[in-house]
């Protein structure tokens, strides 16, 4: 796969760009189903009649609405915008923007495409975060160089807080996914000693690194001590392979406010008491014991999705 996006590739004047599908921020499972079942025409028929009736929020809503809270008052650059990605028409998606106007969130720019694949105008828009309930679109950005994840019904963390909180996990999310496959192929006795012998050496960046960075740098817009901003590693390592991980981060010039190392326990209670509002994980057990806490991203990377 392709590397993360340089920042000539994405033309978006030092802010964080999140693009994210119609499906993935409001609850469109019945007009979906509808979709299915009975076709377009059926479709369009039930979203034009109900176009002055708000959606209810997605999964990402909350996620979304944080995200957007971290912009200052206009007429102040922004730094942070969210662009909607829909394969409704313009015209059944009416209901959509009626839908961000009612919750009053600050959506301006948009793609409608009637059907076709939403996925290449993630990076025409320059962004560094595609959300989506369709595998096959999450699949095409992240062959495009794009940090993405399929978002996955899940319940939302009991812990709420304030402050927008973000949780990934490491190999082949954050970090590129050889120290995984030699746990793969070789074991996990191999997989220390490879981590021992190259504790000195950074890993690799995985899909998720550019959108780190970029989250990192959004963070040091703000005082530390009272950062809107939290961000946590959530990995099955252990003691001795997270000394490979901290050198790494640290190598990078980036911060994380913190680290769990899980040595194989059940991410989920972990990620509720961090209070996430996402997590991104390669695993699907762990997203499927993430989800049943927290609101939680599927990226379909490295050697465990092949």
């Amino acid at each position: 796969m392709n590397s993360s996006p340089t920042e000539a590739d994405n033309p978006n004047d030092g802010r964080l760009i999140v693009a994210i599908t119609s499906r993935a921020l409001f609850d469109l499972a019945e007009s979906h189903a509808l979709f299915e079942e009975a076709g377009l025409d059926a479709f369009r028929e039930h979203q034009t009649q109900r176009e002055d009736e708000p959606l209810a929020p997605g999964i990402a809503f909350p996620l979304v609405r944080k995200l957007l809270r971290l912009n200052p008052p206009k007429p102040a650059p922004a730094r942070v915008e969210v662009i909607l990605l829909s394969r409704n028409s313009a015209d059944t998606g009416l209901r959509i923007f009626n839908s961000i106007e009612h919750y009053g969130l600050d959506i301006a720019r948009a793609a409608f495409t009637s059907g076709a694949p939403t996925a290449p105008y993630v990076r025409s828009f320059g962004a560094q975060l595609f959300l989506s309930a369709n595998p096959d679109s999450v699949t095409g950005a992240l062959d495009a160089g794009i940090a993405a994840a399929t978002i996955l019904p899940s319940k939302a963390p009991s812990l709420s807080s304030d402050q927008l909180r973000i949780a990934f996990d490491g190999d082949a999310v954050i970090f590129g996914d050889e120290s995984e496959r030699v746990s793969q192929e070789q074991g996990i006795d191999a997989f220390h000693r490879n981590e021992v012998e190259r504790a000195d050496q950074p890993l690799s960046g995985g899909p998720f690194r550019g959108f780190l960075a970029a989250l990192h740098k959004l963070q040091e817009a703000f005082p530390a001590e009272t950062s809107p901003i939290r961000t946590a590693l959530v990995t099955a390592r252990s003691a001795p392979a997270h000394k490979r991980v901290i050198l790494t981060l640290r190598h990078w010039g980036v911060r994380l406010d913190e680290a769990l190392f899980l040595g194989g326990r059940d991410k989920g209670p972990f990620l509720e008491t961090f209070g996430a509002d996402i997590f991104f994980d390669d695993s699907t057990h762990n997203v499927e014991s993430a989800r049943r806490h927290v609101a939680t991203g599927h990226v379909p990377h490295g050697v465990r999705n092949r």
